[in-house]
């Protein structure tokens, strides 16, 4: 979550170039938007049996449920002026149309459905949020998490949607929503990824970056003064 506030603020300030960065996630957590309340996304007690940690991202959007190795996720850093002109709906679509064609090359018929979800035929399969930098020249963060493989009976302890008081329906119509990767494309994690990151480098073109001293350190310290802490964590917006 640092990572992505402090490359996209590099982009706005012009030191860095439009950045497509794959990420893995390092243990389980659920990631809540900017503008939702900890209390009513997630049951702190099965977070805690389940070792889930809990973050909260600069972007808007819904809660995301995540275990590595079971989730696909990536983030775009852009230049504000790459979406100007277009509404936050077509936004979101322009800028995942890649991942659509590359879905297709797999097989998998996919759309976007208004405002942030990717789905198909068999139901959700990622969810996208979207973050906007006025400093500088601005800048875009749009990051995704798709489900490559998920365990839905443990999301559905740990998240609240969709519960209706743990009744039955609730429950089925949580895990009903998320139709992972695996099943759908038939492929590996890993093979799927490059399948991605192959169709967006044969559309846009893409050269190897990597991340610097500074943008690490400064990384860091947001951990220590933002990201990391209760208070933004648990924050009422």
């Amino acid at each position: 979550m640092a990572l992505d506030e402090v490359l996209t603020a590099e982009v706005a300030a012009g030191r860095r170039p439009p950045t497509l960065r794959v990420w893995e996630w390092g243990a389980p957590a659920v990631v809540i938007g900017s503008f939702q309340s900890l209390r009513n996304e997630v049951d702190p007690a099965a977070a805690e049996r389940h070792g889930i940690r809990v973050v909260r991202r600069i972007s808007g959007g819904g809660a995301m449920f995540i275990e590595p190795g079971n989730t696909i996720t990536y983030s775009l850093s852009v230049p504000d002026a790459l979406v100007q002109g277009l509404s936050f709906a077509d936004s979101y679509a322009y800028l995942d149309d890649w991942v659509l064609g590359a879905l297709g090359d797999m097989g998998v018929r996919a759309w976007y459905q208004p405002l942030n979800d990717i789905a198909t035929d068999a139901g959700k399969i990622a969810g996208a949020a979207q973050k906007r930098v006025v400093t500088g020249g601005g800048a875009v963060l749009h990051h995704v998490t798709m489900a490559y493989d998920i365990d839905a009976d443990k999301m559905t302890e740990v998240l609240r949607i969709g519960r209706e008081k743990l009744s039955d329906k609730g429950t089925k119509s949580a895990k009903k929503r998320v139709d992972p990767l695996r099943r759908q494309t038939g492929l590996s994690r890993e093979a799927v990824i490059g399948r991605m990151i192959a169709s967006f480098r044969n559309r846009y073109g893409l050269s190897e970056g990597r991340l610097t001293a500074e943008e690490l350190t400064r990384a860091e310290e947001l951990v220590e003064s933002k990201f990391g802490t209760e208070e933004w964590t648990a924050r009422v917006p």
